[in-house]
Protein backbone atom coordinates (compact mmCIF):
# COMPACT_ATOMS: atom_id res chain seq x y z
CA UNK A 1 0.00 0.00 0.00
CA UNK A 2 1.03 3.60 -0.60
CA UNK A 3 2.50 5.40 2.40
CA UNK A 4 -0.35 7.71 3.29
CA UNK A 5 1.43 9.60 6.08
CA UNK A 6 2.45 12.57 3.89
CA UNK A 7 -1.08 12.88 2.49
CA UNK A 8 -2.64 12.66 5.95
CA UNK A 9 -0.24 15.24 7.39
CA UNK A 10 -1.49 17.92 5.00
CA UNK A 11 -5.15 16.87 4.98
CA UNK A 12 -7.54 19.40 6.58
CA UNK A 13 -9.26 17.63 9.45
CA UNK A 14 -11.86 17.96 12.20
CA UNK A 15 -11.68 16.18 15.55
CA UNK A 16 -14.67 15.39 17.75
CA UNK A 17 -13.35 13.25 20.62
CA UNK A 18 -10.31 14.76 22.26
CA UNK A 19 -9.90 15.70 25.90
CA UNK A 20 -8.68 19.08 27.09
CA UNK A 21 -6.27 17.89 29.81
CA UNK A 22 -5.57 14.67 27.92
CA UNK A 23 -4.24 16.69 24.97
CA UNK A 24 -1.44 18.25 27.00
CA UNK A 25 1.79 17.26 25.27
CA UNK A 26 4.86 16.25 27.31
CA UNK A 27 6.13 19.78 26.68
CA UNK A 28 3.00 21.31 28.26
CA UNK A 29 2.75 18.77 31.10
CA UNK A 30 6.41 19.25 32.00
CA UNK A 31 5.93 23.02 32.12
CA UNK A 32 2.86 22.67 34.36
CA UNK A 33 4.62 20.12 36.59
CA UNK A 34 7.58 22.48 36.99
CA UNK A 35 5.13 25.18 38.09
CA UNK A 36 3.72 22.82 40.75
CA UNK A 37 6.69 20.87 42.19
CA UNK A 38 4.55 19.20 44.86
CA UNK A 39 2.93 17.07 42.13
CA UNK A 40 3.94 13.44 41.52
CA UNK A 41 3.91 14.08 37.76
CA UNK A 42 7.48 14.13 36.33
CA UNK A 43 8.66 17.54 35.16
CA UNK A 44 10.88 15.84 32.58
CA UNK A 45 9.37 15.25 29.15
CA UNK A 46 11.28 11.97 28.64
CA UNK A 47 10.22 10.55 32.01
CA UNK A 48 6.61 11.24 31.08
CA UNK A 49 6.69 8.54 28.39
CA UNK A 50 7.18 5.90 31.08
CA UNK A 51 4.68 7.62 33.37
CA UNK A 52 2.08 7.42 30.58
CA UNK A 53 2.31 3.61 30.29
CA UNK A 54 -0.95 2.15 31.55
CA UNK A 55 -1.70 -1.30 32.91
CA UNK A 56 -5.48 -0.99 32.43
CA UNK A 57 -8.28 1.58 32.24
CA UNK A 58 -8.36 2.12 36.02
CA UNK A 59 -4.63 2.91 36.01
CA UNK A 60 -5.14 5.32 33.12
CA UNK A 61 -7.81 7.20 35.13
CA UNK A 62 -5.47 7.32 38.14
CA UNK A 63 -2.64 8.84 36.08
CA UNK A 64 -5.02 11.15 34.21
CA UNK A 65 -6.24 12.64 37.47
CA UNK A 66 -2.68 13.45 38.57
CA UNK A 67 -2.33 15.54 35.40
CA UNK A 68 -5.71 17.17 36.07
CA UNK A 69 -4.30 18.20 39.44
CA UNK A 70 -1.71 20.34 37.64
CA UNK A 71 -4.47 22.68 36.41
CA UNK A 72 -4.83 24.88 39.48
CA UNK A 73 -5.08 28.48 38.26
CA UNK A 74 -6.79 30.35 35.42
CA UNK A 75 -3.30 30.89 33.98
CA UNK A 76 -2.78 27.11 33.88
CA UNK A 77 -6.13 26.71 32.10
CA UNK A 78 -5.28 29.36 29.54
CA UNK A 79 -1.78 27.98 28.90
CA UNK A 80 -3.07 24.43 28.44
CA UNK A 81 -5.86 25.44 26.07
CA UNK A 82 -3.79 27.72 23.86
CA UNK A 83 -0.90 25.26 23.58
CA UNK A 84 -3.24 22.38 22.74
CA UNK A 85 -4.57 24.49 19.86
CA UNK A 86 -0.99 25.14 18.72
CA UNK A 87 -0.37 21.39 18.56
CA UNK A 88 -3.62 20.89 16.64
CA UNK A 89 -2.66 23.50 14.06
CA UNK A 90 0.56 21.60 13.35
CA UNK A 91 -1.61 18.65 12.28
CA UNK A 92 -3.86 20.74 10.01
CA UNK A 93 -6.82 20.31 12.36
CA UNK A 94 -9.22 23.05 11.28
CA UNK A 95 -11.96 22.40 13.83
CA UNK A 96 -12.11 20.55 17.14
CA UNK A 97 -14.73 19.91 19.77
CA UNK A 98 -12.58 19.75 22.88
CA UNK A 99 -13.95 17.81 25.84
CA UNK A 100 -13.53 20.00 28.92
CA UNK A 101 -14.21 18.86 32.50
CA UNK A 102 -14.77 22.12 34.41
CA UNK A 103 -15.75 20.33 37.64
CA UNK A 104 -12.23 18.93 37.96
CA UNK A 105 -10.80 22.45 38.01
CA UNK A 106 -13.46 24.32 39.96
CA UNK A 107 -13.40 21.73 42.75
CA UNK A 108 -9.64 22.30 42.99
CA UNK A 109 -10.16 26.01 43.57
CA UNK A 110 -10.21 27.60 40.14
CA UNK A 111 -12.94 30.24 40.30
CA UNK A 112 -15.69 29.23 37.86
CA UNK A 113 -16.04 32.54 35.99
CA UNK A 114 -12.26 32.80 35.72
CA UNK A 115 -12.20 29.26 34.27
CA UNK A 116 -14.75 30.22 31.60
CA UNK A 117 -12.85 33.41 30.79
CA UNK A 118 -9.57 31.48 30.45
CA UNK A 119 -10.86 28.91 27.97
CA UNK A 120 -12.68 31.57 25.96
CA UNK A 121 -9.66 33.84 25.82
CA UNK A 122 -7.52 30.94 24.63
CA UNK A 123 -10.16 29.87 22.10
CA UNK A 124 -10.35 33.30 20.49
CA UNK A 125 -6.57 33.78 20.52
CA UNK A 126 -6.04 30.33 18.97
CA UNK A 127 -8.48 31.01 16.15
CA UNK A 128 -6.84 34.36 15.43
CA UNK A 129 -3.26 33.06 15.58
CA UNK A 130 -3.53 29.46 14.32
CA UNK A 131 -6.80 29.36 12.38
CA UNK A 132 -8.06 26.50 14.57
CA UNK A 133 -11.76 26.76 15.45
CA UNK A 134 -12.43 25.33 18.92
CA UNK A 135 -15.75 24.45 20.48
CA UNK A 136 -16.38 22.92 23.91
CA UNK A 137 -18.08 19.80 25.22
CA UNK A 138 -18.58 20.06 28.98
CA UNK A 139 -18.05 16.61 30.39
CA UNK A 140 -19.25 14.96 33.60
CA UNK A 141 -16.42 12.97 35.25
CA UNK A 142 -18.43 9.83 35.91
CA UNK A 143 -16.21 8.64 38.74
CA UNK A 144 -17.16 11.76 40.74
CA UNK A 145 -20.85 10.83 40.81
CA UNK A 146 -24.06 12.83 40.78
CA UNK A 147 -22.57 15.80 42.61
CA UNK A 148 -20.26 16.31 39.65
CA UNK A 149 -23.17 15.81 37.24
CA UNK A 150 -25.28 18.49 38.93
CA UNK A 151 -22.37 20.92 39.07
CA UNK A 152 -21.37 20.32 35.44
CA UNK A 153 -24.95 20.88 34.29
CA UNK A 154 -25.12 24.10 36.33
CA UNK A 155 -21.86 25.40 34.92
CA UNK A 156 -22.93 24.48 31.38
CA UNK A 157 -26.37 26.05 31.56
CA UNK A 158 -25.94 29.00 33.93
CA UNK A 159 -22.44 30.11 32.93
CA UNK A 160 -22.52 28.88 29.36
CA UNK A 161 -19.46 30.14 27.50
CA UNK A 162 -19.83 31.21 23.89
CA UNK A 163 -17.95 28.21 22.51
CA UNK A 164 -19.96 25.52 24.33
CA UNK A 165 -21.92 23.23 22.00
CA UNK A 166 -22.36 19.88 23.76
CA UNK A 167 -22.65 17.95 27.01
CA UNK A 168 -20.85 14.68 27.72
CA UNK A 169 -20.02 11.96 30.21
CA UNK A 170 -16.58 10.41 30.60
CA UNK A 171 -14.51 8.46 33.08
CA UNK A 172 -14.99 4.78 33.93
CA UNK A 173 -18.10 2.97 32.71
CA UNK A 174 -17.90 -0.07 34.99
CA UNK A 175 -19.95 0.69 38.10
CA UNK A 176 -21.15 4.01 36.61
CA UNK A 177 -24.50 3.26 34.92
CA UNK A 178 -25.64 5.80 32.33
CA UNK A 179 -29.36 6.11 33.27
CA UNK A 180 -28.64 7.90 36.57
CA UNK A 181 -27.38 10.92 34.63
CA UNK A 182 -30.63 11.45 32.72
CA UNK A 183 -31.85 14.54 34.69
CA UNK A 184 -28.59 16.38 34.02
CA UNK A 185 -28.59 15.55 30.32
CA UNK A 186 -32.24 16.57 30.13
CA UNK A 187 -31.33 19.96 31.57
CA UNK A 188 -28.44 20.45 29.15
CA UNK A 189 -30.48 19.36 26.13
CA UNK A 190 -33.32 21.70 27.12
CA UNK A 191 -30.76 24.52 27.09
CA UNK A 192 -29.82 23.68 23.50
CA UNK A 193 -26.70 21.57 24.09
CA UNK A 194 -26.07 18.37 22.15
CA UNK A 195 -25.64 15.00 23.88
CA UNK A 196 -22.33 13.16 23.37
CA UNK A 197 -21.69 10.65 26.19
CA UNK A 198 -18.99 8.02 26.24
CA UNK A 199 -20.49 4.53 26.08
CA UNK A 200 -19.48 0.99 25.19
CA UNK A 201 -15.75 1.53 25.61
CA UNK A 202 -15.05 -0.91 28.46
CA UNK A 203 -18.59 -2.26 28.89
CA UNK A 204 -21.02 -4.05 26.60
CA UNK A 205 -23.52 -2.74 24.06
CA UNK A 206 -26.22 -2.22 26.72
CA UNK A 207 -24.28 0.86 27.85
CA UNK A 208 -24.67 2.30 24.34
CA UNK A 209 -28.40 1.55 24.37
CA UNK A 210 -28.62 3.30 27.75
CA UNK A 211 -26.84 6.35 26.35
CA UNK A 212 -29.28 6.46 23.44
CA UNK A 213 -32.47 5.77 25.41
CA UNK A 214 -31.77 7.68 28.62
CA UNK A 215 -29.28 10.40 27.67
CA UNK A 216 -30.54 11.29 24.18
CA UNK A 217 -27.11 10.63 22.66
CA UNK A 218 -26.57 12.17 19.22
CA UNK A 219 -23.04 10.78 18.97
CA UNK A 220 -21.39 8.01 20.95
CA UNK A 221 -17.92 8.34 22.42
CA UNK A 222 -16.05 5.14 21.48
CA UNK A 223 -18.96 2.67 21.15
CA UNK A 224 -16.39 -0.08 20.70
CA UNK A 225 -18.64 -2.88 21.94
CA UNK A 226 -21.48 -1.91 19.57
CA UNK A 227 -20.28 -4.59 17.16
CA UNK A 228 -21.40 -7.25 19.65
CA UNK A 229 -25.05 -6.34 18.94
CA UNK A 230 -26.16 -6.43 15.27
CA UNK A 231 -29.45 -4.73 16.19
CA UNK A 232 -27.54 -1.84 17.76
CA UNK A 233 -25.27 -1.49 14.73
CA UNK A 234 -28.32 -1.40 12.47
CA UNK A 235 -29.93 1.27 14.69
CA UNK A 236 -26.81 3.44 14.66
CA UNK A 237 -26.56 3.14 10.88
CA UNK A 238 -30.26 3.80 10.23
CA UNK A 239 -30.39 6.86 12.49
CA UNK A 240 -27.01 8.14 11.33
CA UNK A 241 -25.66 8.28 14.89
CA UNK A 242 -21.88 8.61 14.59
CA UNK A 243 -19.29 6.72 16.60
CA UNK A 244 -16.23 8.63 17.80
CA UNK A 245 -13.60 5.92 17.26
CA UNK A 246 -10.17 6.21 18.91
CA UNK A 247 -8.14 3.14 17.86
CA UNK A 248 -4.85 3.64 19.75
CA UNK A 249 -6.67 4.74 22.89
CA UNK A 250 -8.61 1.48 22.91
CA UNK A 251 -5.34 -0.47 22.86
CA UNK A 252 -3.61 1.71 25.48
CA UNK A 253 -6.47 1.30 27.97
CA UNK A 254 -6.84 -2.42 27.13
CA UNK A 255 -10.39 -1.93 25.88
CA UNK A 256 -9.20 -3.85 22.79
CA UNK A 257 -6.41 -6.41 23.08
CA UNK A 258 -4.58 -5.83 19.78
CA UNK A 259 -4.86 -3.22 17.05
CA UNK A 260 -5.61 -5.84 14.40
CA UNK A 261 -8.60 -6.93 16.50
CA UNK A 262 -10.11 -3.44 16.53
CA UNK A 263 -13.77 -3.60 15.39
CA UNK A 264 -13.67 -0.49 13.17
CA UNK A 265 -14.04 -2.58 10.01
CA UNK A 266 -17.24 -4.19 11.30
CA UNK A 267 -18.60 -0.74 12.17
CA UNK A 268 -17.97 0.58 8.66
CA UNK A 269 -19.27 -2.60 7.02
CA UNK A 270 -22.53 -2.17 8.94
CA UNK A 271 -22.96 1.32 7.48
CA UNK A 272 -22.24 3.20 10.71
CA UNK A 273 -20.91 6.76 10.37
CA UNK A 274 -17.39 6.40 11.82
CA UNK A 275 -15.18 9.33 12.79
CA UNK A 276 -11.50 9.09 13.72
CA UNK A 277 -10.20 10.73 16.88
CA UNK A 278 -7.20 10.71 19.21
CA UNK A 279 -8.86 10.90 22.68
CA UNK A 280 -5.86 11.70 24.94
CA UNK A 281 -3.11 11.74 22.30
CA UNK A 282 0.16 12.43 24.17
CA UNK A 283 -0.84 10.04 26.96
CA UNK A 284 -1.29 7.31 24.35
CA UNK A 285 1.78 8.22 22.29
CA UNK A 286 -0.26 9.23 19.26
CA UNK A 287 -1.86 12.15 17.45
CA UNK A 288 -4.74 12.55 15.01
CA UNK A 289 -2.50 12.08 11.98
CA UNK A 290 -1.34 8.74 13.34
CA UNK A 291 -4.92 7.67 14.10
CA UNK A 292 -5.86 8.31 10.47
CA UNK A 293 -2.89 6.21 9.35
CA UNK A 294 -3.96 3.38 11.66
CA UNK A 295 -7.56 3.57 10.42
CA UNK A 296 -6.43 3.67 6.78
CA UNK A 297 -4.48 0.44 7.29
CA UNK A 298 -7.29 -1.32 9.13
CA UNK A 299 -9.86 -0.23 6.53
CA UNK A 300 -7.49 -0.66 3.52
CA UNK A 301 -8.10 2.89 2.30
CA UNK A 302 -6.42 4.97 -0.38
CA UNK A 303 -6.24 8.78 -0.41
CA UNK A 304 -9.85 9.18 -1.49
CA UNK A 305 -10.97 6.83 1.27
CA UNK A 306 -9.03 8.79 3.88
CA UNK A 307 -10.51 12.04 2.59
CA UNK A 308 -14.01 10.53 2.89
CA UNK A 309 -13.19 9.57 6.49
CA UNK A 310 -12.15 13.17 7.17
CA UNK A 311 -15.46 14.39 5.74
CA UNK A 312 -17.32 12.03 8.11
CA UNK A 313 -15.97 14.03 11.06
CA UNK A 314 -17.10 17.28 9.48
CA UNK A 315 -20.58 15.86 8.85
CA UNK A 316 -20.84 14.53 12.42
CA UNK A 317 -19.64 17.79 13.98
CA UNK A 318 -21.80 20.53 15.48
CA UNK A 319 -20.20 23.18 13.29
CA UNK A 320 -22.57 25.51 11.44
CA UNK A 321 -23.42 24.63 7.80
CA UNK A 322 -21.17 27.33 6.34
CA UNK A 323 -18.25 26.12 8.44
CA UNK A 324 -18.86 22.52 7.39
CA UNK A 325 -19.00 23.50 3.72
CA UNK A 326 -15.74 25.43 4.05
CA UNK A 327 -13.80 22.49 5.50
CA UNK A 328 -15.29 19.96 3.07
CA UNK A 329 -14.23 22.26 0.21
CA UNK A 330 -10.71 22.41 1.68
CA UNK A 331 -10.59 18.62 1.88
CA UNK A 332 -11.75 18.23 -1.73
CA UNK A 333 -9.37 20.88 -3.07
CA UNK A 334 -6.43 19.39 -1.20
CA UNK A 335 -7.22 15.82 -2.31
CA UNK A 336 -7.69 16.80 -5.97
CA UNK A 337 -4.41 18.69 -6.01
CA UNK A 338 -2.58 15.81 -4.30
CA UNK A 339 -3.86 13.20 -6.76
CA UNK A 340 -3.02 15.45 -9.72
CA UNK A 341 0.67 15.52 -8.77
Amino acid sequence: MTDLHPFIAGLPKAELHVHHVGSASPRIVAELAANHPDSKVPADAEALAEYFTFTDFAHFIEVYLTVVDLIRTPEDVRLLTFEVARDMARQNIRYAELTVTPFSSTRRGVEEKAFMAAIEDARKAAEAEFGVVLRWCFDIPGEAGLEAAAETARLAVDLRPEGLVSFGLGGPEIGVPRPQFKPYFDRAIAAGLRSVPHAGETTGPQTVWDALNHLGAERIGHGTSSVQDPELLAYLAEHRIPLEVCPTSNIATRAVARIDEHPIKEMVSAGVLVTINSDDPPMFGTDLNNEYAVAARLLELDERGVAALAKNAVEASFLDPAGKARIVSEIDTYTTAWLAR
